[in-house]
């Protein structure tokens, strides 16, 4: 098994993957398409430039591995169906409240499959972040609004795909390099989205200059810069400490939507912003002896 060293240099690669991540929901709402199409044409224009990335390691992967990284695609499928859906039918602070609780599931499955040890004071640190996300989306939640269950069950369904795909990658980062692993998860990813897209909404096609140039910075900013760069920094970073840098998510789309859409910041909102900040770097602190 790989010897995770959570070095600064690949956290600050992990943050930087993250600031492009927090973008999703601008590009979602933007786009002309219905969400599950929205999805689907992320992954295919996203396609050719993860190949470029990979072709000189195409091949060298196993049979096994390669069908986990397809897998690894379906279940990011599943994520992109239930987090699109749930942007467009329930509120983006219910979105980023559910689809952040990712913790409770990777923690224990990390520390019972995959023997990862937790630091003494992590856990706490990790509370207190998710503590952090829980006061900054209510701060942006409209109670003139009935809550939307099944957008929240999207949510959800959102945050047990993402979960299950961050656990797959993490793995075969010990032997796959993370180009690679995104190309095949794109191509598992891109026949499971045809079928349910198709199922449900109809297969619809970019057809204008603005639908194809929000799917294309979407494919770039999510996928190939994004997804791609969360995967390297799987190599290198625990998965526990990775998934507790991961809730800064909320707090860069909020710093995003008040700079795209003027939107105002309530005291709420900057509170939960400084917490998440504190559990952060609380989890971080616990893994400061690594070398």
């Amino acid at each position: 098994m790989n010897n995770r060293n959570n070095s600064t240099k690949y956290i600050l690669i992990e943050l930087i993957a993250v600031m492009f991540l927090a973008s999703a929901g601008i590009f979602v709402r933007r786009s002309t398409l219905p969400p599950i199409n929205t999805g689907l044409w992320r992954m295919v224009f996203s396609l050719p430039f993860l190949f470029l990335l990979a072709k000189n390691r195409i091949r060298d992967i196993s049979k096994k591995d390669m069908i986990l990284a397809i897998i690894s695609g379906v279940l990011m499928a599943g994520d992109l169906v239930f987090f699109n859906m749930a942007i467009v039918t329930t509120s983006m602070a219910n979105t980023n409240l559910l689809t952040n609780m990712t913790a409770f599931i990777i923690v224990p499955v990390s520390f019972f499959l995959f023997k990862e040890k937790i630091p003494k004071f992590y856990l706490f640190g990790l509370l207190i972040s998710i503590l952090g996300v829980i006061i900054l989306v209510l701060g942006k939640a409209d109670t003139s609004n009935k809550m939307n269950y099944v957008g929240d069950l999207f949510a959800v369904g959102a945050c047990l795909f993402y979960s299950m795909y961050i656990l797959i990658t993490y793995k075969l980062r010990d032997r796959i390099s993370s180009s690679v692993i995104l190309f095949y998860s794109a191509i598992g990813a891109i026949v499971c989205l045809i079928i349910v897209s198709g199922f449900i909404e109809g297969l619809k096609f970019p057809n204008t200059r603005y639908e194809v140039l929000n799917i294309l910075i979407f494919a770039l900013c999510m996928q190939v810069i994004g997804q791609n760069l969360l995967a390297y920094c799987q190599g290198d970073i625990s998965v526990n400490l990775s998934i507790a840098i991961t809730l800064l998510q909320p707090v860069l789309a909020s710093i995003y939507s008040l700079i795209i859409f003027n939107e105002k910041m309530s005291i709420q909102e900057i509170i939960g912003m400084i917490v998440v900040i504190i559990g952060v770097y609380i989890c971080k602190r616990q893994y400061n002896n690594a070398t």
